[in-house]
């Protein structure tokens, strides 16, 4: 039964009585719940697994990817969300906020981005809460949904611009979520899913992931989205900075070069993450984050992330609540379609879609040969669904102001840990429910706190380039033209549209040089005919005269 299959030994007398009494409730426990309804719905014993087995992996995979949780939200706030020029306050020399008041300190912008941040933390928690529990319920696979890293960073850099600065409004580049959302849906559920994926050549397939890795972790370095240690300088375009002083505006070196307090203190969560990581330790993302972010909820200190500023007190009376559950505000339903003929939308609706038919496709196929659910054909036992309900909670992401949702590889924690069905999703949902209430703490991670964990994806994410053959110069090249146009033209778009165009352009030649082929051989039979046909009329005409 399923208390047999999680039972453990008692380590030949080392176990205390209570040990020995909790072990034995939880074989109980795990016996009660494989004979029930739910233990029979989620297959435990099919699949040989038990409930407590199901919890202990559920808990693992939220810890590897419970730092979405204010990651993302501050991705998308720097974008602004739904604040505007009408938001800014008004100098007090002045009759109206100039345009420059959203790129400038600002106490009126800075309060509404504070309360958007609030909000899309909100939002990221419900897509997540909803997607995970999705997942076990229907497709009874024990993988964990969140916001996707790299759509968000596409549609808060690219799409928005930091602080509305870009070609389209925040609630235009929701439409195109939820549109995306929609014909994803309309292609999971044709099954045509997987033949798109294939469509797209394999070396950009593959760059792509490595290109949208360093395009996270460059965002990771910068001043205002990151650790500060790059920045703008007007002769090179960037250069290290990690300034004691910066302009607020720009985020360029105004003095003190390296000397920043925070870029530290951003160095040693990292080197905390890194540590963690190389010792396979669950959790390790949330470790370098939770260490940074607690010494800079010290006041009155250089890295305090509330400093005595009207916004920082109103920031640090919030914070102090603890709990308190927040209401979004502002950017649940914010969709809006207007200017939606412009080629942006059209060129973003393309992006969004390539990327999410690429990395989840291929997330869902990595997580499931890993858990061992693919079968000789390769499929496996709730693919279907599974695609169904990977691109559902995106177009609800959409409607709570988030971008696209997807399956989290941090899911292969949980399946160390011995998950093997939709339990495992379940209690990620629910543990994504539970921080709905912490939402004072989670709105006060300073971005000093984030970029480490930005630029330690950007490092995961490059693991594919192992598999590119740069040996083969048709690959190579297109490969490491896609990888290298997304962070240095701040653009995913651009560098997927460069690569495919490269990789087509030196397709021409093979194609060319068949076309030749074919053509000489074509010369060759008509000429070979024209000779056979003149022979044939030559002997005819002797046969008459004879």
């Amino acid at each position: 039964m399923g208390g047999e299959l999680c039972s453990a030994g008692m380590g030949n007398g080392l176990l205390t009585r209570i040990g020995k009494t909790w072990s034995k409730a939880e074989k109980s426990l795990n016996d009660a719940v494989a004979r029930s309804r739910v233990g029979k719905y989620f297959k435990l014993e099919a699949r040989k697994s038990c409930f407590t087995k199901e919890l202990r992996a559920g808990l693992a995979t939220f810890l590897t990817m419970a730092y979405i949780i204010t990651v993302n939200a501050t991705i998308i706030a720097d974008s602004g969300g739904t604040c505007s020029i009408s938001d800014c306050s008004v100098p007090a020399n002045q009759t109206a906020a100039g345009p420059d008041c959203m790129l400038k300190p600002n106490p009126g912008y800075e309060a509404c981005l504070a309360n958007t941040k609030s909000d899309l933390i909100v939002g990221t928690v419900l897509s997540s809460m909803i997607g995970s529990i999705a997942m076990g319920v229907l497709a009874n696979l024990p993988l964990g949904l969140a916001p996707g890293m790299g759509s968000n960073a596409y549609l808060a850099y690219n799409l928005v611009g930091f602080h509305g600065s870009g070609p389209i409004k925040y609630q235009t580049a929701l439409a195109v979520v939820l549109v995306e959302g929609c014909a994803f849906l309309a292609i999971s559920a044709l099954g045509l899913r997987e033949k798109l994926a294939k469509l797209f050549p394999r070396p950009v397939r593959l760059a792509c992931a490595a290109g949208i890795g360093l395009f996270i972790a460059f965002v990771g370095l910068q001043i205002h989205q990151g650790v500060g240690l790059v920045g703008p300088d007007p002769s090179t375009l960037v250069t290290s900075t990690a300034c004691a002083n910066t302009n607020p505006s720009t985020g360029e070196c105004l003095g003190g070069k390296m000397r920043s307090p925070k870029f530290w203190l951003a160095s040693a969560g990292f080197l905390i993450t890194s540590y963690g990581l190389m010792k396979n330790i669950k959790g390790s993302m949330i470790y370098g984050i939770v260490f940074v972010t607690l010494i800079s909820w010290f006041r009155d200190t250089s890295v305090t992330v509330f400093p005595n500023t009207p916004t920082g007190d109103t920031n640090y009376l919030y914070f102090k609540k603890v709990v308190d559950f927040h209401t979004i505000k502002s950017t649940a339903g914010a969709i809006s379609f207007t200017n939606f003929n412009k080629s942006e939308v059209w060129v973003a609706l393309a992006t969004l879609l390539y990327v999410d038919v690429l990395a989840t496709t291929g997330t869902l196929f990595t997580m499931a040969e890993m858990g061992g659910f693919v079968n000789d054909k390769g499929g496996f036992e709730g693919e279907y669904l599974a695609y169904l309900v990977d691109a559902g909670s995106t177009v609800v992401g959409s409607a709570l102001g988030m971008s696209p949702i997807a399956t989290y590889v941090e899911s292969s924690a949980g399946l160390r840990e011995g998950g093997r069905t939709g339990l495992t999703a379940v209690t990620i949902g629910l543990c994504f429910f539970v921080s709905l209430f912490f939402i004072p703490l989670l709105s006060s991670v300073p971005p000093w706190a984030i970029g480490p964990s930005l630029i330690m994806v950007g490092v995961m994410m490059m693991k594919v380039v192992k598999d590119i053959n740069w040996g083969d110069m048709k690959e190579a090249v297109p490969a490491f033209i896609t990888m290298l146009l997304m962070p240095l033209t701040y653009s995913i778009a651009n560098g997927i549209i460069g690569g495919i165009g490269l990789y087509i352009a030196l397709g021409l030649y093979d194609h060319l040089v068949v076309l030749l082929k074919w053509l000489v051989e074509m010369r060759r039979r008509v000429a070979q005919e024209h000779n056979q046909v003149s022979a044939t009329a030559a002997v005819e005409l002797t046969n008459e005269i004879i």
